[in-house]
């Protein structure tokens, strides 16, 4: 008798250690100053977690940065088959990638994430590597993708900022922003006339909501990405693994409207920096800051050893120590 309990006692010690789900684990955010990708706000927002559909966010963006015409595609079996949410497609139709894009931010289609995928990188792997590629060169170092839709794998990760930089960056292609801003696209196809409502709430509900992207996986939890724009200001706010994210999203934007202003480092127009040498500025240099950081602002301008008379140097913005804005600028001598 005492073996065979000491047997049990093991053997439902050992159950401790034995993970029964793959439940949501950790929380993070992060509030980003949408015009520069500055951090102005955030919570382990450089811990790697599941963003579930927050991918489709940058798998959007790779297709759309080489510059395809709005072609056609033939949708393939493992495609319409594909796992998770879907905008029903089916084997063999003929669908426009352009309508791909819609089905893919305003209703989260995984089956749309692995067309677009294997039209534009030949296969999903392909399409997954040129992904990478592109987190790789956008300097996103806590982000690693292993498909185009975010269903749950053990490295398929982010961080809050990094996810925050993922829709920065996206919102600066005309077509994305085009795309992620639609709150209701109408489409036709071969069953006939349709629409698509955009999932993201807050775009229907909130006015200075207008863009950004869901998602939900068990183990990721809620994600939520969202674009906000009020007097000229833009943030941009992420939450992964947080199940109040719509009322989260709402107080963490109008809090970073509420501290943070617009200031204007450096005024359009040409600057005498020595007697030979002057910098012309095009266009003004804008940040959001607060109170306390206008106090610690610097400008440092950087100026290449040439003997042209034409040259470009660099004009950069500190806060304290760290550079947190950089402006290439034309530099003349009289020399």
């Amino acid at each position: 008798m005492r073996k065979r309990s000491m047997f049990v006692v093991v053997f439902m010690c050992l159950l401790l250690f034995i993970p029964l789900s793959t439940e949501a684990s950790g929380s993070s955010w992060a509030v980003i100053d949408a015009e520069n990708g500055r951090l102005l706000k955030g919570e382990n927002e450089n811990t790697p977690l599941p963003i579930a559909s927050l991918t489709k966010m940058w798998t959007a963006y790779t297709f759309l940065e080489l510059q395809p015409d709005n072609q056609e595609t033939i949708i393939s079996n493992e495609a319409a088959a594909a796992e998770g949410s879907s905008i029903y497609l089916e084997a063999g139709s003929t669908v426009k990638t352009h309508d791909l894009l819609y089905g893919l931010l305003l209703r989260s289609g995984n089956d749309a994430a692995q067309a677009l995928a294997e039209h534009a990188g030949g296969s999903l792997e392909g399409f997954v590597y040129l992904m990478n590629e592109q987190a790789e060169h956008h300097g996103l170092d806590q982000t690693y993708f292993t498909n185009p839709s975010g269903l749950h794998h053990e490295q398929h990760l982010s961080s809050a900022y990094d996810t925050a930089k993922m829709l920065y960056y996206a919102m600066k292609n005309p077509d994305f922003r085009k795309i992620a801003t639609t709150v209701n696209y109408p489409f036709e196809n071969e069953q006939g006339k349709n629409s698509w409502q955009n999932k993201h709430r807050l775009l229907l509900s909130e006015p200075t909501a207008i863009a950004g992207k869901t998602g939900f996986t068990k183990a990721a939890g809620r994600t939520l990405a969202t674009y906000f724009e009020k007097d000229g200001k833009s943030v941009i706010v992420v939450t992964l693994n947080n199940g109040d994210d719509w009322k989260t999203h709402k107080h963490l934007s109008q809090q970073a409207f509420s501290e943070y202003q617009h200031y204007t480092a450096v005024k359009k127009g040409r600057y005498q920096v020595f007697p030979h040498l002057t910098a012309s500025i095009d266009q003004p240099i804008k940040l959001l800051v607060s109170k306390e950081e206008k106090k610690k602002l610097s400008n440092v301008l950087q100026i290449p050893q040439t003997d042209e008379q034409q040259k470009t140097g660099f004009w950069n913005i500190y806060l304290g120590k760290e550079p947190i804005k950089t402006v290439a600028v034309d530099i003349e001598s009289d020399k």
